[in-house]
C-alpha cells in the first residue's frame, strides 16, 4: 500500500509540476520580448502667432479708476450717460460690488502696415472673464463703423479664440446724433458679423492676448484691410460682460437716463447705476489727423500726439460734461 501511493502521489504530483513550468515559460518569454504598444497618438504642434507690438504709440489716453470709490459705491468722474462716457465697473442698483478686471485705467494704440492694436489697461485682471472692444470710426464722423470684440483672453500667446469684428454697413450706429443720447431712438447696432473664430475657419483677422509684459493689460490685433486699411481713424476702447454687445450700440441710445441710471451720486434723479451696469469704456484717440477739437468723443490732447517712442507723457482724459448742480 505505501508503495502504490507513493506512486499514486507522483503520478497526481508530475503533472502539476509540468503544468507550473509550462505557465511560467511564457511570462519569462513576454518579459524579455518588445512590448507591443498602440500606435502612438501625434500632437498637433500649438500656433505660435508672430506679430510684434510696434514700439512707437500712436497715441495713449488715460481713463479714470474707479477703485479709490468703490467703496462709497460711486465714482468720482467719468460717468455721463447722455454723452456715452461710462465709468460702471459695478453690479446694478446696490453697486456692492466693484469689478476690477473691467475697469480700464489706461488706453493705447499702436499700429503698422498690417495691423491695429488697441491696448488697454486695467485696474486687475484677476480673471480672464470679460469682453474687451475696440469701437472704430475709420471715416471721421463720429459713428462707429466697426467693432472689433474679444471675449475673455487667456493667453500670452496671440490667439483668435473668443475673437469677432463686426461692422455697421447699414451705417445706424449713433443715428442721429453721434454718442449723445437720442432718447431711446435705437438702431440694430454693428449688425453684420466680418468675423468670428469660433466657426472654425483659419484667419488672422483679429488677435487678442494678455500682455506677456504686464498681467493687466490686454493687446488686440486687427488687420488693417479687413477695417478698410483707413489712413485716419478714431478709436475707443471698451470692457464689460453682458451688455458690451455689438447689437446694442450706441448703449445710450437704447436706453433712457432712467432706466440707466447713474454712478455719481450728484445726479440724485438717476443714481445708482441700474440697467446699463457692469460696463466701462474710454474716450477716443485720434490717429492720422489732426483733430478740431469738435470730434464727438475725442480725448482732450494736452499738445502733439507723440509719435517718437519717448517717455510718454501724463495720460489725457476724457471731454467731461460740467458737474451736475446740487440741490439742497
Amino acid at each position: 500500500m505505501k508503495t502504490l501511493s507513493k506512486q499514486l502521489v507522483l503520478s497526481l504530483a508530475l503533472p502539476i509540476l509540468l503544468m507550473t513550468a509550462c505557465a511560467k515559460q511564457p511570462v519569462a518569454a513576454l518579459e524579455s520580448a518588445p512590448v507591443a504598444t498602440e500606435p502612438a497618438v501625434l500632437q498637433q504642434p500649438s500656433v505660435v502667432v508672430q506679430i510684434s507690438l510696434p514700439s512707437e504709440r500712436s497715441n495713449h489716453a488715460g481713463d479714470y479708476d474707479s477703485s479709490p470709490m468703490a467703496q462709497k459705491k460711486q465714482v468720482a468722474s467719468g460717468d455721463y450717460f447722455t454723452a456715452g462716457e461710462y465709468e460702471r465697473p459695478f453690479n446694478a442698483n446696490t453697486m456692492d460690488v466693484y469689478y476690477p478686471n473691467i475697469d480700464i485705467v489706461d488706453t493705447m494704440v499702436y499700429q503698422d502696415e498690417a495691423r491695429i492694436f488697441g491696448v488697454m489697461q486695467v485696474k486687475e485682471l484677476k480673471k480672464s472673464e470679460g469682453r474687451y472692444a475696440l469701437e472704430l470710426d475709420t471715416d471721421v464722423d463720429g459713428y462707429g463703423d466697426y467693432l472689433v470684440l474679444v471675449s475673455n483672453p487667456a493667453s500670452e500667446d496671440w490667439s483668435s479664440a473668443g475673437a469677432q469684428l463686426f461692422e455697421d454697413a447699414n451705417n445706424d450706429v449713433g443715428k442721429p446724433k453721434a454718442v449723445i443720447s437720442d432718447k431711446s431712438v435705437s438702431g440694430d447696432g454693428f449688425e453684420t458679423m466680418v468675423f468670428d473664430a469660433s466657426a472654425g475657419k483659419e484667419s488672422d483677422t483679429v488677435y487678442a492676448r494678455i500682455s506677456p509684459d504686464d498681467a493687466n493689460v490686454i493687446e488686440i490685433a486687427v488687420l488693417r484691410e479687413a477695417v478698410g486699411d483707413p489712413s485716419k481713424y478714431l478709436i475707443g476702447m471698451w470692457a464689460g460682460f453682458s451688455l458690451l454687445d455689438s447689437s446694442l450700440f450706441d448703449i445710450n441710445d437704447h436706453f433712457t437716463h432712467e432706466q440707466a441710471g447713474a454712478a455719481n451720486p450728484g445726479y440724485e434723479n438717476y443714481y445708482p447705476i441700474k440697467q446699463v451696469a457692469e460696463i466701462d469704456n474710454s474716450c477716443r484717440m485720434v490717429v492720422g489727423f489732426a483733430p478740431s477739437g469738435s470730434e464727438p468723443g475725442i480725448c482732450q490732447q494736452a499738445g502733439p500726439v507723440d509719435n517718437t517712442g519717448a517717455a510718454p507723457p501724463p495720460p489725457s482724459q476724457p471731454q467731461q460734461p460740467p458737474p451736475p448742480a446740487v440741490i439742497n
